[in-house]
């Protein structure tokens, strides 16, 4: 009973770190590009990756800012 109290404890520890979310939006007053790791739900910021692309990583979304045309200019 104890290894599967142990087991729920460390899925609900380490499930969120799994599913982290990274998300390349411009601030549209600014268009000044970031990566944020939250969906954006104001409208001063706009998804601008690929089809709205999820990043699995902040390494993945600095990956992916460097190709979103908006970004670049």
């Amino acid at each position: 009973m104890k290894k599967l109290i142990c087991a729920a404890v460390l899925v609900a520890f380490v499930s969120p770190a799994l599913a982290a979310e990274f998300y390349v939006v411009q601030d549209t007053a600014t268009k000044k590009c970031t990566i944020v790791d939250k969906k954006p739900t104001v409208t001063t910021q706009t998804v601008v990756s690929p089809s709205g692309t999820v990043y699995k990583t902040r390494t993945e979304a600095e990956a992916g800012m460097k190709t979103v045309k908006v970004c670049t200019n």
